[in-house]
């Protein structure tokens, strides 16, 4: 339970960021002060991190005089190549938060968190092309379920598509596509390295990217000793530093499939959030949208576990 719970939390805590991003749009700051300050402080709780567990790791070798081939790979064993693998493969993450934050300043909170989970379906496009497969008739089914959850939580039965500003629309869209892509890329990228140590310089590749398109003025007029330094605090710790470290605790033991359940936590928050906090309107049909989503994300891993069940019988 304890690593189900683990995954949970991850998930849940991306579910706040906008949420916060709204709320600083709402002080003033900009797109890159916003998404630079969250990696900035992910960044440097990411190599805190890694330091101590780097320190521990040696503490342990002394004292019980074990051999390096018995520990996991660390920081000064990687090669800059893999260094350089994982920087770009932390790139999508940086991009999708560019392009997700960017989305709030048009859309709702619960309208682009709705369309950033539309990479459900995304991901399974881009795998199918990826590996010339296509999909079965279960994948399917669950598109066209949350394809119909989308249209009922988005509002857009209720209330048609004249109200929705196209250029949130289509940024929300493609925060989708850009994380597809990071899940893709970040689970195959220098796979024997340390979850810690891979995240960290993962982390760093998405900073180095945000600090070349939005230079990191706020170092030095100084905003970074204001409000922001406590929106970019919580965004890089519910952001940038907590999901990765719980899911690299958790994903391992409870497997992918169910990971992608419990990653689901994340919409309900964010829709709640944006209602309870910001003062959204979600109607009860955008709820129940909100619920059809969740059915069609669980819907694949339930019928995977059935079958396992029946096959063991």
């Amino acid at each position: 339970m304890k690593y189900i719970f683990s995954v949970f939390l991850g998930a849940a805590s991306y579910g706040i960021l906008s949420t916060i991003v709204v709320l600083a749009y709402g002080r003033g700051y900009e797109l890159g002060e916003v998404v630079g300050s969250q990696l900035l402080t992910g960044f440097l709780l990411a190599w805190i991190l890694t330091f101590i567990m780097k320190w521990r790791e040696k503490r342990s070798q002394s004292s019980t005089n074990q051999s390096k081939a018995n520990t996991s790979i660390h920081t000064s064993s990687m090669t800059w190549k893999q260094r350089f693998i994982l920087m770009a493969a932390g790139t999508p993450t940086a991009i999708t938060g560019l392009l997700y934050y960017q989305s709030l300043r048009y859309i709702p909170a619960s309208l682009a968190i709705i369309l950033l989970f539309q990479f459900t379906w995304i991901g399974v496009l881009i795998q199918a092309v990826g590996q010339r497969k296509r999909p079965n008739g279960i994948m399917f089914f669950t598109i066209a379920i949350l394809f119909g959850g989308t249209l009922l939580a988005a509002g857009i039965i209720e209330q048609g598509t004249g109200q929705f500003n196209i250029m949130g629309v289509i940024l929300g869209l493609l925060s989708a596509v850009s994380y597809s892509l990071f899940i893709l890329f970040s689970g195959k990228a220098v796979p024997s390295v340390h979850p810690a140590y891979r995240s960290a310089w993962m982390i760093t590749g998405g900073m180095v990217l945000v600090f070349i398109l939005f230079p990191p003025t706020f170092l030095f007029n100084g905003l970074i000793f204001g409000d922001l330094m406590l929106y970019g605090f919580l965004l890089g710790m519910f952001g940038a530093f907590i999901p990765p470290v719980l899911f690299a605790i958790g994903v391992p033991h409870v497997g992918e499939g169910m990971a992608g359940i419990l990653g689901a936590s994340e919409l309900p928050v964010a829709v709640l959030l944006s209602s309870f906090v910001l003062n959204e309107h979600v109607s009860a049909l955008q709820w129940a949208g909100v619920i059809v989503v969740l059915i069609g994300i669980a819907l694949p891993e339930v019928i995977k576990m059935k079958r396992r069940r029946l096959s063991v019988q």
